[in-house]
């Protein structure tokens, strides 16, 4: 016995012998006095008296030997830290890589075969949309063209002529519809004509800048072989990114999205702007697409970019480290917590079974099993055993 111990023992004995001896003599002859009386009432009064007195003696006794107990064993018992749980917020997020793109980034092609006689624009220079940036021989279309015209301008006149006549009952039908059908085909080769020839004006599909001037002046161009220029908007981005099947239910449009482009060290916080309906077969993924601003214009198509999604979210979650998480033989989840604290942050431990939920770093969600307000050891949960008694360092 512990000298702590020792000197307790001495205090309860001194107490009793100082004033226990003579209270029990009283009750003794007490007890003995009323059964002598003979009086059932009194007698019956005096034993639930006595019986009231021993419960408060046993309980006093038992918080004795606690004491004794927790003196005893202070220095063999497990020591543990813990932490008492609160809810929070819990936004969980997948992390996926994608690739910057733009719908407005072209090749513009010859359509027609010539030589190339002008390049009326420079690399990097702003453009606008049908303004013209290259010129290819027509070889002799235009003067076509001019003869084209004049022909359906006189093929014109005679129609309208014969039309007149006709409505006067003069001359025939069949000059009037010779007349008609003459003029449709002149316009027809007029309009053939003119679209060959605007062919030979390479002009700007939309609002860009000029990324590079892949053909040479004088060079020869041939149709859907010849690349010309390469004309680049860089103001609409987007960021493409597949994403697991497994996510559909989750991943939407409008889903708040977080970017990350390593190479700019620039982080944009944006929203799903489309999500495909379709699986790919080979790697069980869709298509989403992020729209991203770019008035800097410093984000470029093909670059790199680090996505994170926010597919799940619970105002009032429980999240514990996932390293305080034991599985036992069949592979289910718990955790100890301690319970029955006393005055001297000695406690036991409790097994207590887990459901997990979605984790995040290093932290695990749990679905059922844990409350706010329970206490939790976070350390040295792994030397305990269930029902073991602790003791608690502070917190």
């Amino acid at each position: 016995m512990s000298k702590t111990n020792r000197i307790i023992c001495v205090l309860i004995v001194i107490i009793y012998i100082s004033c226990g001896d003579d209270t029990a003599n009283r009750n003794v002859q007490s007890v003995e006095n009323l059964i002598a009386e003979g009086d059932p009432e009194k007698i019956v009064a005096k034993q639930k008296e006595l019986e009231s007195r021993k419960k408060v003696i046993n309980y006093q006794l038992e918080k004795l030997q606690g004491v004794i107990d927790n003196l005893d064993n202070e220095g063999k018992l497990s020591l543990v830290s813990v932490s008492v749980i609160k809810d929070t917020i819990f936004n969980h997020f997948i992390e996926l890589q994608g690739s910057v793109g733009t719908k407005q980034n072209i090749v513009l092609y010859a359509e027609i075969s010539g030589k190339i006689t002008k390049l009326l624009v420079k690399k990097g220079q702003k453009v606008k949309k049908d303004q013209l940036l290259a010129v290819i021989d027509d070889g002799g279309l235009s003067k076509q063209l001019s003869q084209a015209i004049y022909e359906a301008r006189l093929a014109g006149t005679t129609y309208r002529r014969q039309k007149k006549l006709w409505k006067k009952r003069i001359g025939s039908e069949m000059q009037f519809l010779e007349a008609k059908t003459n003029y449709q085909v002149k316009q027809n080769v007029v309009s053939q004509i003119k679209k060959q020839v605007a062919k030979t004006k390479i002009r700007a599909p939309f609002d860009g800048v000029i990324d590079d001037i892949i053909a040479e002046k004088g060079s020869l161009a041939i149709p859907g072989q010849t690349a010309l220029i390469r004309i680049v908007n860089l103001k609409e981005m987007y960021i493409k990114v597949e994403v697991p099947e497994s996510y559909v239910d989750y991943v939407k449009k409008g889903k708040k999205a977080n970017i990350y482009i390593p190479v700019l060290d620039k982080n944009i916080e944006a929203r799903v702007k489309q999500a495909s309906n379709y699986i790919n077969p080979n790697n069980r993924s869709f298509t989403i697409e992020i729209a991203i601003p770019n008035k800097d214009r410093k984000i470029k198509p093909n670059l790199t970019a680090k996505v994170k999604i926010n597919d799940y979210s619970n105002r009032k979650a429980i999240l514990i480290p996932k390293s305080i998480v034991s599985e036992n033989a069949d592979g289910e989840p718990y955790v100890y917590l301690a319970t029955n604290r006393d005055s001297l942050n000695v406690a036991k431990s409790k097994q207590t079974p887990i459901k997990l939920g979605r984790a995040q770093g290093d932290m695990v969600e749990i679905i059922s099993g844990l409350h706010a307000g329970d206490t939790i050891i976070t350390e040295g949960s792994r030397n305990i055993q269930k029902g073991q008694r602790i003791k608690i360092l502070e917190y």
